[in-house]
């Protein structure tokens, strides 16, 4: 939800605060970056499964892995390490070139 300029400052004298999550939680710039680029490859991931019109259930047999993990990876799910995102990207013909390239829309 975008707020007016003249709503914010209304607010702000008020005492309320305006930010990102990450101001909130009080990340890092390479702590936000990791996340962000966590989630460009989650979404690639899901991008690249469903222009491939893949299940989730034949991605994970592609990398050997569960359904629910698949489930997760795509979900950005904290437990699913950066590691096993590009494994998955690589497994589904993603080249070296593209993977670069999600580094530039993190």
């Amino acid at each position: 939800m975008t707020v007016s300029k003249a709503r914010q400052t209304r607010l702000e004298t008020k005492g309320w605060r305006f930010g990102d999550a990450h101001e909130f939680v009080g990340l890092s710039p390479e702590e936000s970056a990791y996340i962000e680029l966590k989630l460009v490859l989650s979404s690639a991931l899901k991008a690249k499964r469903v222009s491939r019109k893949l299940t989730q259930a034949q991605l994970s047999r592609v990398v050997k892995s569960s359904q629910s993990r698949v489930a997760k990876m795509e979900a950005g799910d904290p437990t699913v390490s950066i590691d096993l995102l590009v494994k998955s990207l690589l497994a589904l013909g993603v080249s070296r070139k593209e993977l670069a390239g999600y580094w530039g829309r993190a």
